[in-house]
């Protein structure tokens, strides 16, 4: 899954990884891919992560991973860096999710009853990245589906959300609602309709990855 999701970074792009599975996205861009990365806590230019025995105890992202820079990489405060967010300099943020509805609402903040530090960036990344798409299991630690015809968590963002990586598959957000677009290798269409809890429109040219 994260590493179909890194193919959704061109070279050329400024790219969020939100907290959570988004930060792993790193790992799996190539070497030598021109990209540049950006946290809201206050870096562009983000290199793979780093085991705390090699790390710079001060250099972390969003989620707290310690993380190295790479050439021209560049520190600034969280003004400028939500500065970059709300002009709409990101061409894409990839965030996790609670749930993600036929429209494209994002729930991704809260789960009442249960400790939030807080809802932090995802609104503004959410409603201000020129393209946003989701890193998530397709279903919850319960076998709840997350892709549903209406959030029923606090949203983040309305109709926000384009495409929804999961570990069964690549659904597109449509007009129409959710088209599925890829599928993990061992499992078929109906393993996915199954898992999401709103009509599940099948490509024509369904792939799998």
């Amino acid at each position: 899954m994260i590493a179909r999701a890194a193919g959704e970074i061109a070279p050329g792009m400024v790219v969020n990884l939100g907290i959570g599975l988004p930060t792993k996205v790193v790992e799996y861009l190539a070497p030598d891919c021109a990209v540049c990365l950006h946290t809201e806590n206050g870096l562009t230019g983000i290199g793979p992560r780093l085991a705390p025995d090699r790390a710079d105890r001060n250099l972390i992202d969003a989620g707290g991973a310690y993380v190295s820079t790479v050439p021209g990489s560049a520190f600034f405060d969280s003004a400028t860096s939500f500065a970059m967010v709300r002009s709409g300099r990101l061409d894409l943020t990839m965030l996790g999710a609670f749930e993600v509805s036929a429209g494209g609402d994002l729930a991704n903040w809260k789960i009442p009853g249960k400790f939030s530090p807080g809802v932090g960036g995802g609104i503004e990344l959410a409603q201000k990245a020129r393209r946003v798409v989701v890193l998530t299991t397709h279903t919850d630690r319960q076998g709840n589906p997350k892709l549903k015809a209406e959030c029923s968590l606090p949203l983040t963002a309305r109709g926000c959300v384009a495409r929804v990586f999961t570990d069964m598959a690549v659904v597109d957000v449509t007009p129409q609602g959710f088209v599925l677009r890829e599928i993990a290798k061992g499992l078929c269409a109906q393993d996915v309709i199954e898992a999401t809890d709103a009509p599940l429109l099948v490509a024509d040219d369904l792939q799998y990855f």
